[in-house]
């Protein structure tokens, strides 16, 4: 990429730029590229290893939200001399008094047989918040209404509520993104990891909610089920066209209606009762259907009326309106801001260490902490920056007002599957 563009590469080891041409410089840049892969596979065996063994062995606590149930609290200073004069701590799970006990509650009605839905429908019908309302700062994005059958199987499956650490749960790996053109590179994708992949710590480090016994014979009843359950999933994907897929929402309970055929014709349907609870606050029927070729004929006419050559600018201006006011700063631009704040002023107080006569070795551990610290949040401000979007610009509108012509004849003599973009 730097040849096509004719931008130079210097390289501290050749003394100058390299020569595209050149065989040795190009064996040289091989070199390197595998001494660097080569490095940070290394880095990231030796940082999982010891990450494994502080769970397994200290039992301690990696990072991450609690789980529903379990609240942090202190658990001293951090044992790491620069992060312990830096002010980080240690921390460690505790029972939350309002959430433990419904914890209590999921798993002794799941052993003595009762139902995912049947434990979320009592835990509604009881006001009891669903993970998702206890939490609301954290969670602006899920329905709080009432539980789920997914919340419930997630607190079923998770081994922690037995005292004990649990780490490596998920991995995240590289995937290519293109078998057929490696060049494009890789993306990092979380997946699960089996059981037996599991660390747990050898001991109880936190106080359990439940016994380990009842934790197996939760994890044998919801194995037992999936045995006996015959009936296979269907695929996700399917080869119909939906040309409104994830653009139509319930006005109930404003959940993505889903894709099905019925009668050989397209349909929209929502099956909120089907995961969620029933709740006082929401008078959903079991099954919302809506059938596309209702919705497209109205869609088209309304337009075919806000894209007209009189309305096209007017409407164009009011998207651009909407974009400057929904665009925002991002929650962890504001964070990595702050982070490069705090790092900056403490490198400031490492140098005044310095100056006064503190030991140079530990000073220096202190300065590259901060300055890998810094950097990292420095990543994070440029991916939040680049992740905000795209606010239209007066020359676009024109060039989009000149570009679309008449709307309405294109909407009504054009195939549905090909408006998908359009919409």
């Amino acid at each position: 990429m730097f040849t096509h563009f004719n931008v130079p590469l210097w390289v501290p080891e050749i003394g100058g730029p390299i020569d595209p041409d050149n065989e040795a410089h190009d064996v040289v840049m091989s070199v390197f590229g595998g001494m660097s892969k080569g490095e940070r596979n290394r880095v990231k065996i030796r940082v999982r290893t010891a990450m494994g063994s502080q769970a397994k062995i200290e039992g301690r606590f990696l990072g991450g939200r609690p789980p529903y149930g379990y609240r942090l609290t202190d658990a001293g200073p951090h044992p790491n001399p620069a992060k312990a004069a830096d002010g980080k701590r240690l921390h460690r799970l505790e029972p939350d008094p309002q959430t433990a006990p419904v914890v209590v509650r999921i798993f002794t009605e799941y052993v003595r047989g009762t139902g995912l839905y049947a434990i979320a429908e009592g835990l509604t019908r009881d006001n009891i918040p669903c993970p998702s309302a206890h939490d609301r700062a954290r969670n602006p994005h899920r329905d709080g209404r009432a539980w789920s059958k997914s919340a419930v199987r997630a607190i079923l499956s998770n081994p922690r509520y037995t005292g004990h650490e649990v780490w490596n749960k998920q991995r995240k790996q590289e995937v290519l993104l293109d078998i057929d053109d490696v060049t494009l590179g890789h993306r990092t994708q979380q997946s699960w990891n089996t059981p037996d992949q599991w660390i747990w710590s050898t001991q109880p480090v936190h106080e359990p909610l439940i016994s380990k016994t009842s934790f197996t014979h939760a994890q044998a009843r919801r194995h037992d089920r999936r045995q006996h359950h015959l009936a296979e999933r269907s695929p996700r994907t399917t080869p119909r066209a939906y040309v409104l897929r994830g653009l139509i929402r319930c006005s109930l309970c404003d959940r993505k209606m889903q894709g099905t055929f019925n009668h050989g014709h397209p349909h929209y349907r929502c099956r909120y009762p089907y995961e969620y609870a029933k709740s006082g606050t929401l008078d959903h029927p079991l099954t919302v259907y809506i059938r596309e070729a209702v919705i497209l004929p109205e869609l088209d006419r309304w337009i075919s009326q806000v894209f007209a050559p009189g309305q096209l600018k007017t409407t164009l201006q009011a998207m651009q309106q909407s974009q400057r006011a929904t665009t925002t700063a991002l929650p962890g631009l504001e964070a990595a801001r702050r982070t490069i704040t705090d790092c900056d002023r403490r490198l400031n107080q490492y140098r005044a260490a310095l100056d006064v006569g503190a030991s140079p070795t530990t000073v220096a551990g202190w300065i590259s902490q901060a300055e890998a610290d810094k950097a990292a949040a420095q990543q994070q401000c440029i991916a939040a920056g680049a992740a905000r979007r795209t606010v239209l610009t007066d020359e676009q509108i024109h060039g989009m007002i000149k570009d679309l012509g008449d709307l309405t004849d294109r909407l009504l003599t054009a195939p549905a599957d090909r408006k998908a973009p359009l919409y």
